[in-house]
């Protein structure tokens, strides 16, 4: 073989190893990526059930505090007719 061949070869050994390494280094961080998407999906998915608690317990609330008011209007409107009642 000639000089040009020679470092033909040397030249292509190299930048296969090269990218050999870099094919391995980019498939560990793909792993990594993926391990790590895993754990963002599980805490989203906590914060989702807590929204959704959360938001049943907003409803839950807002049901007791209008019953509330319903009762307290109930008893105005008996007090008012109690009192229009003892006018005459």
């Amino acid at each position: 073989m000639d000089t040009i061949g020679i470092l033909l070869l040397i030249v292509l050994v190299i930048s296969t190893l090269f990218l050999t390494v870099v094919g391995i280094q980019l498939a560990l961080v793909l792993f990594e990526v993926r391990r790590a998407i895993s754990n963002i999906n599980k805490i989203i998915k906590g914060f989702d059930t807590i929204g959704v608690g959360l938001k049943h317990g907003i409803g839950e609330a807002t049901g007791f505090i209008n019953g509330f008011k319903t009762v307290l209007k109930v008893i105005d409107l008996y007090k008012d007719t109690k009192n229009e009642k003892s006018k005459k």
